[in-house]
């Protein structure tokens, strides 16, 4: 059975990277733990909170790889401690946000068990561009007359 895709129409040229992010966030779309919140957080901001309690600073990591923000926790056992019940694990996790071209990482920070990830999401300025059309002589050398 043939995938049709929605990006495959002819007049959505060059949109193919959006159908593999769209992907990818379908991948970690799954992940229940830890569980997050994202906010707006004025016109042009945005902050992800991520429950990590338990976490020390030195146990989290956050990378940006190409456009996927990620965010690893891994806590070592204590093996010096006996628990008679065990209720809070501590367990590994890696979370990951695909964003969009042009949201920055502004900054983290780690307070209460609560991971805040700052996010600025700068408006995009109108872009109106004159393309020059050349007068063809009937030869065809692949080329085409564009401003640059």
């Amino acid at each position: 059975m043939t995938r049709v895709s929605v990006f495959s129409s002819p007049l959505l040229l060059g949109f193919d990277h959006m159908e593999r992010m769209i992907e990818r966030a379908a991948k970690s779309g799954g992940e229940g733990y830890p569980p997050y919140n994202i906010e707006q957080t004025g016109e042009d901001g945005l902050r992800i909170t991520l429950a990590v309690a338990g976490f020390a600073m030195s146990d989290l990591t956050i990378t940006l790889e190409d456009n996927q923000l990620v965010i690893r926790g891994r806590q070592a056992d204590d093996k010096d401690r006996l628990y008679l019940h065990r209720g809070i694990a501590a367990r590994q996790f890696q979370r990951a946000f695909v964003l969009a071209d042009g949201i920055q990482v502004t900054g983290a920070h780690l307070a209460n068990g609560l991971l805040h990830i700052e996010l600025l999401r700068p408006r995009p300025q109108p872009q109106v561009r004159q393309i020059q059309i050349n007068a063809g002589d009937g030869s065809d050398d692949g080329q085409i007359g564009v401003d640059r």
